[in-house]
């Protein structure tokens, strides 16, 4: 018998047979948050770009997830109902060489808020329904069989949920995955124009792990291939790293004749797409791979305008959430961009592979954090509407950073959004200054900012 006790306090205890195990919530935090020379090894939730690494090179290239490498499925079943929710449940069999690596679980598609647990404690609780979430396991994991339980469960603040737009199956694209201790951990990439604007330049920092307790040497690399398919750039650095640590390693090779590779969203035709390899080596032998596309370009917000290739962008928006699947998705924005449509707003984050079909077919996204409060948006008092709650000032900036670190690396984002319109106060302001704290170039926007100073442009 399997019970759940949930109160405000937002503590949680789980009943395993005659056995009581309490668990806290563990802290997340964000890798680039952190001090550069220590890794965040607790269990917990984290934030980072969203990749599987291939142990192959042709299967990354085809993006193949089947033959993907240290990959399984995640899709645990329903196995009854208790007074706090539904709870779902999954053994899984943790094959003994991921136990040398580093586990990590990838939830989508969940369908409510919910806690996660694992071997009977507790890993995270997660408000968000809607935006795909990662989780480090390695502390909790053993070898051979893992019991995975899922509180799925009412939200704590029903108030700020979108409504999705369409209902996929539970838990569809959820998987577990493992990397070397010595891996990719994180990374920002960009191609764009030199300061002289005859060239280009790929900005890429590659955040290194050390997942050891003692020293190693991490050798961390990228290949990139114009959209014609030649070669135009291999390096590797050796990093050497003390025990469960961290270090940024830094490229900025020049790329030539890009000007003839523009992307833009204002073609009829697919634009012209880089493919960029991220990769680490071990004794000569190449053991993770990350397939990455990249767009010549860089959105940039200057003077109250936004430009790419030093053009203001005029922007023809509609609002668009992603279907069921890829092959719907595909053919339903081609019909939009044959309308003449340049630029999807969609209400929430989207599946990564929306991102990358969007940045194929030439078209611009405004992400937006997975925040809607419309019935209260005018109740500017305290506690009025949610965006004006400063007890929920942690929920906000988690959801935005969410969406953040998602897609931050695709070429199609060409802004972010705080949310739907929901008000304004303390909540919107927080969200905005950590936004811009992060992000450089491309603009914050809030429809409901009514002129005042948490967003670039009026919406």
């Amino acid at each position: 018998m399997q019970l759940f006790n949930r109160r405000k306090t937002m503590k949680k205890s789980l009943v395993f047979g005659a056995a009581l195990l309490l668990a806290a919530p563990l802290a997340a935090q964000e890798f680039w948050e952190l001090d550069p020379r220590k890794a965040d090894l607790e269990a917990g939730r984290i934030y980072r770009t969203e990749v599987i690494p291939y142990a192959l090179r042709h299967d990354a290239e085809a993006r193949n997830r089947d033959k993907a490498g240290a990959v399984l499925p995640f899709a645990p079943k329903e196995i009854g109902a208790i007074d706090a929710g539904r709870v779902a449940a999954a053994i899984v069999e943790i094959p003994f060489e991921w136990t040398d690596g580093l586990t990590y679980l990838h939830l989508e598609n969940v369908g409510s808020a919910y806690s996660l647990y694992l071997n009977g404690a507790l890993v995270a609780e997660v408000e968000d329904p809607l935006t795909p979430a990662e989780f480090h396991l390695s502390p909790l994991v053993v070898q051979g069989r893992n019991d995975f339980r899922l509180l799925l469960r009412p939200s704590d603040t029903p108030g700020i949920d979108p409504e999705p737009a369409v209902r996929r199956t539970p838990f569809a694209e959820s998987y577990l995955y493992n990397q070397h201790k010595r891996s990719i951990r994180d990374f920002e990439i960009a191609l764009v124009p030199d300061s002289m604007r005859r060239d280009g330049i790929l900005e890429l920092k590659i955040l290194a792990l050390n997942g050891y307790n003692y020293d190693e040497k991490v050798e961390a690399g990228f290949d990139i291939y114009s959209p014609q398919g030649r070669l135009l750039d291999f390096n590797i650095r050796e990093i050497p790293l003390p025990g469960r640590s961290t270090d940024t390693v830094r490229f900025h090779p020049f790329i030539y004749h890009v000007n003839q590779n523009r992307w833009t969203a204002d073609t009829k035709a697919a634009p012209p797409v880089y493919r960029a390899m991220l990769f680490t080596r071990r004794d000569g032998t190449y053991r993770e791979y990350m397939p990455l596309l990249l767009g010549f370009g860089r959105t940039e917000f200057a003077a109250g305008r936004l430009l790419r290739h030093d053009e203001v962008l005029q922007l023809k928006r509609t609002r668009y959430n992603a279907a069921a699947d890829r092959k719907t998705t595909l053919a339903e924005v081609r019909a939009l961009k044959a309308k003449g449509f340049n630029t999807l707003c969609p209400d929430y984050p989207q599946p990564a592979w929306f991102y990358d079909l969007c940045t194929e077919q030439g078209l611009y996204v405004i992400d937006r954090a997975a925040i809607a409060a419309p019935e209260r948006r005018t109740d500017r008092r305290v506690g009025g509407t949610p965006s004006n709650d400063p007890a929920l000032v942690g929920e906000y900036l988690e959801r935005v950073k969410a969406m953040y670190y998602r897609s931050r690396n695709y070429p199609c984002v060409i802004a972010f959004a705080l949310g739907a319109p929901s008000g304004n106060g303390y909540n919107m302001y927080k969200a905005y200054e950590w936004l811009k704290s992060v992000e450089r170039h491309r603009p914050v926007l809030y429809e409901d900012a009514a002129g005042e100073w948490n967003s670039d442009t009026e919406e």
